[in-house]
């Protein structure tokens, strides 16, 4: 049990370090009376290419920062919780194709927010425990879709036209995490044999093996001549001309 705890805690540490620098940026904007809007992702604008890592840092307002902390939280949670070997390097990567597709793709203005990274983080989570087959990841994706379903309507524009929301950061991070959920199918978690499938596998096993011994049987019945060894007399003697005797004397000691 302790175990366990350990492991659920650690798995908080980088989701909860996402979400602190979050708020710490959105304080700063508050205390020093200033807006970070400019270092969000600018498509096809140089000034707009460090907001490509940037951007899921800095929010509108408080509203839209609060929205998105518990998401981040809980989905970073589950993701380091059950796929730690591949963990970082899938927000990592979520967080970079997301930006790059918005910087080349979206329309013309500033781009904000962790909405992105949210709907790469539910896609991966949601498609990879369905391609792994394997239970508990499967539970995940059902408590994703029961939680986070409804965000799927964020990539339709034309259902929010009174909310200045970054439709194409949304769909980037679902095409993201989906492209990222079949790329690592191979990796972390996997699904164990059951144990049908080990004995289906050991009789195939048994059967390849038998299936080469008859074939090495039935060479040695056609070929009796390439595996009996000869007896010693029908050895021919080896010829006398070319024996070489060697002759060592000892001289005796005085």
């Amino acid at each position: 049990m302790e175990k366990e705890e350990k492991k659920i805690l650690s798995s908080l540490f980088i989701p909860l370090t996402f979400l602190v620098l979050m708020w710490l940026v959105k304080v700063a904007e508050w205390t020093f009376n200033i807006r970070l809007s400019f270092l969000g992702i600018h498509p096809l604008h140089a000034d707009g290419l460090p907001g490509i890592v940037l951007s899921p840092f800095i929010h509108g307002d408080w509203k839209h920062l609060a929205a998105n902390s518990i998401p981040i939280l809980v989905l970073g949670s589950a993701l380091y919780l059950f796929y730690r070997p591949i963990a970082t390097k899938v927000l990592s990567l979520i967080i970079l194709l997301t930006g790059l597709w918005v910087w080349l793709g979206a329309r013309e203005s500033y781009h904000i927010g962790a909405s992105g990274v949210i709907y790469g983080l539910s896609s991966f989570l949601l498609v990879s425990g369905f391609i792994r087959r394997e239970t508990r990841l499967m539970a995940i994706s059902l408590v994703v879709v029961f939680l986070y379903g409804s965000m799927i309507w964020g990539i339709f524009p034309e259902l929010f036209p009174e909310k200045n929301i970054s439709w194409e950061g949304h769909l980037s991070g679902l095409i993201a995490g989906i492209v990222l959920a079949i790329f690592y199918r191979r990796e972390g978690p996997q699904r164990r044999p059951y144990s049908w499938e080990i004995e289906v596998e050991h009789d195939e096993q048994t059967d390849e093996i038998e299936q080469i011994d008859q074939a090495e049987h039935a060479d040695e019945t056609e070929n009796p001549a390439k595996t009996e060894e000869k007896p010693y007399w029908d050895i021919p003697e080896p010829d006398r001309n070319d024996l070489t005797v060697v002759y060592r004397f000892k001289g005796k000691k005085q």
